[in-house]
């Protein structure tokens, strides 16, 4: 769930740079000593609560070529909708499940993987449910501002014909570019920065 940070000043924005796997995922780069394990890389454990699912996503550039060095963050509420957050004042979040994780893309294919679980309704600002969904951010070498956006799940069709922010999309060909297809157990979603394809992107 996002905080208020209203008490700090924006920082100047600048490219991500070639760096950002060293900083924040030292292990994936073969850097040993500074966590035990990357920050993120693990959501869920065996007492989480929910529908274990897999996800594989791509980001893919003007020309459908996939990313290799971009790097993924995904925010989502539990089985039972609620964010595992201070800010959470509808009860309380499962305690086995992180509601965040991190993952670099595979420098070979370009995909990037996460174990977590299928999450669930979570109320919009007038009290309407929305879709089951995933909250992603996206960073990358050239990619100036982290770029944010949703995932929805294609097997969930009433709860997204349902949905107050997929409802608010004027060209109703670009929401297909937010479903993740399901694969057996595993949801398989491409982002497109740019072209024919190209994701609906969130301004917060």
């Amino acid at each position: 769930m996002p905080q208020s940070l209203d008490r700090l000043k924006e920082s100047p924005s600048q490219t991500a740079g070639p760096y950002v796997h060293i900083g924040l995922t030292p292990n994936f780069c073969g850097i040993s000593g500074v966590y035990a394990s990357d920050l993120g890389s693990t959501m869920v454990n065996d007492r989480t609560k929910g529908e274990r699912i897999g996800l594989k996503i791509r980001v893919l550039d003007g020309t459908g070529t996939p990313l290799k060095d971009a790097l993924i963050e995904i925010w989502q509420a539990d089985a039972d909708g609620l964010y595992n957050s201070p800010t959470e004042m509808r009860g309380a979040a499962d305690p086995n499940f992180f509601g965040w994780g991190r993952c670099p893309t595979d420098m070979e294919t370009g995909v990037c993987a996460f174990e977590t679980i299928k999450p669930g309704r979570v109320p919009f600002r007038d009290g309407s449910l929305m879709a089951p969904h995933i909250t992603l951010w996206i960073v990358a070498r050239g990619i100036n501002l982290g770029l944010h956006t949703r995932l929805y799940f294609s097997d969930e069709e009433k709860a997204n014909g349902e949905d107050p922010i997929l409802a608010r999309i004027e060209h109703r060909v670009r929401v297909p570019t937010l479903i993740a297809e399901r694969q057996g157990d595993t949801y398989v979603f491409d982002i497109h920065l740019q072209g024919e394809k190209e994701t609906v992107f969130f301004d917060s």
